[in-house]
């Protein structure tokens, strides 16, 4: 079961415990995600220009949609203001400043009826973040940058929060990945060849949870949620933010969420700074998490 919490009004280290136990919470729009999401919507539109860029889908060659996200995507995770909008929206939820570390945000995008699904706009498969070197204490938060529909959303798919799945994270080197998959996602327009973590049984799709924020609401989920990308049927692109933290003192006292089927190798923990100054996580911190999971992972490989 997956227990979907509206807006609760407990403390970070209440948030971050009942996350490690598979809820799902769920937070109105504020005064720094809307300014967030205001952001994204200028670059978007600039990008776009005249075109709707919901609906621009119907209006432009499949190849040029894709080129045109290849530029947009870097613009907004690399803007200086991207960054200093996270640390405002962390402040807001009363992350601490020099324990609370955060990667850069993603743009996202789901086109609709299958017109661009791979590479640059992926459509992910069932999978948990864990699969891919997450840590284990790492919490997902995920914001609409226009208003979104059940048709167009992610889906949760908590039979499975406690139940192992067979997959393929075992072939999967997060360093490996940066060095040569990450930067080809533009090429991958029609069938994206990228060998990636995805479950190698049968999944039971339903039941299923489909949560709908508000433009501009939060979502916070565990890393280790076996989440999966709805089949988008809204005629509608969706656009979203999404972006990672871990809590220091928990990634150092193991406070996290259970590890049940991920064998990876590496760490993304190297990749996320810390809301006061933006400095990154210590290597030493970074190593030892490291050599504790290649030691765990021993057992489930």
């Amino acid at each position: 079961m997956t227990t979907v919490h509206s807006n609760p009004a407990i403390t970070d280290d209440e948030r971050r415990e009942r996350l490690y136990r598979g809820e799902v919470l769920v937070y109105p729009a504020s005064r720094a995600s809307l300014a967030l999401i205001t952001h994204a919507r200028t670059l978007i539109e600039q990008a776009f220009g005249e075109l709707d860029p919901q609906t621009a889908q119907h209006r432009m060659t499949v190849e040029n949609f894709a080129r045109l996200l290849a530029e947009l995507k870097p613009r907004f995770i690399h803007h200086s203001e991207s960054k200093r909008l996270i640390r405002d929206l962390l402040t807001e939820f009363h992350c601490d400043s020099d324990k609370t570390y955060f990667d850069v945000p993603r743009l996202r995008t789901s086109t609709s009826n299958g017109y661009l699904d791979s590479g640059i706009s992926y459509a992910f498969h069932p999978h948990r973040d864990t699969w891919y070197s997450a840590p284990f204490s790492q919490l997902n938060w995920w914001i609409p940058i226009y208003p979104v529909v059940p048709e167009n959303v992610m889906a949760f798919h908590p039979q499975y929060w406690s139940r192992p799945v067979r997959n393929g994270s075992a072939r999967y080197d997060y360093y490996e990945w940066n060095r040569v998959s990450r930067h080809t996602a533009a090429q991958h327009i029609r069938t994206d060849t990228r060998d990636q973590p995805k479950p190698e049984e049968p999944i039971e799709l339903d039941p299923q949870v489909r949560v709908v924020p508000e433009a501009g609401g939060v979502m916070l989920f565990s890393a280790n949620q076996l989440h999966s990308t709805v089949l988008n049927t809204s005629g509608r692109t969706r656009f979203s933010i999404d972006f990672r933290t871990v809590h220091l003192d928990d990634v150092v006292r193991r406070r996290e969420a259970p590890n049940i089927d991920s064998a990876c190798t590496g760490t993304s923990l190297r990749d996320f700074l810390r809301i006061r100054d933006f400095e990154r996580v210590d290597n030493d911190i970074a190593r030892a998490y490291e050599d504790r999971f290649a030691r765990a992972r021993e057992t489930l490989t």
